[in-house]
């Protein structure tokens, strides 16, 4: 089994910061491109950043110049630091991996954790 489990969400003001944080655990052989999405309310989910197990990155055009996605393959890690917050930034951030384990590859979902940019 493999799990993917999201921190560092919260409530935070216009132009404020947030770390994001999602741990991959379990029967792990490889992990490829680790991203990042979003999911607001009525909208669909969309990528926000991902980077590849080489360090290759690529954000949203939306959040280019505010965040910053990055990994460590040590601790099967990646992170999102979101600066310069704004309300359109609120959502659900899912993590989301590309691993091969007992099976794979295979992408799986962390469970979300709730973004919330006051005005």
């Amino acid at each position: 089994q493999v799990q993917l489990v999201e921190s560092g969400g919260g409530l935070v003001q216009a132009g404020g910061s947030l770390r994001l944080s999602c741990a991959a655990s379990g029967r792990i052989s490889i992990i490829n491109t680790m991203g990042w999405y979003r999911q607001a309310p009525g909208k669909q989910r969309e990528l926000v950043a991902a980077i590849t197990s080489g360090g290759s990155t690529n954000y949203a055009e939306s959040v280019k110049g505010r965040f910053t996605i990055s990994r460590d393959n040590v601790k099967n890690t990646v992170y999102l630091q979101m600066n310069s917050l704004n309300p359109e930034d609120t959502a659900v951030y899912y993590c989301n991996a590309r691993i091969v384990g007992v099976v794979g590859p295979r992408g799986y979902w962390g469970q979300g954790t709730q973004v919330t940019v006051s005005s």
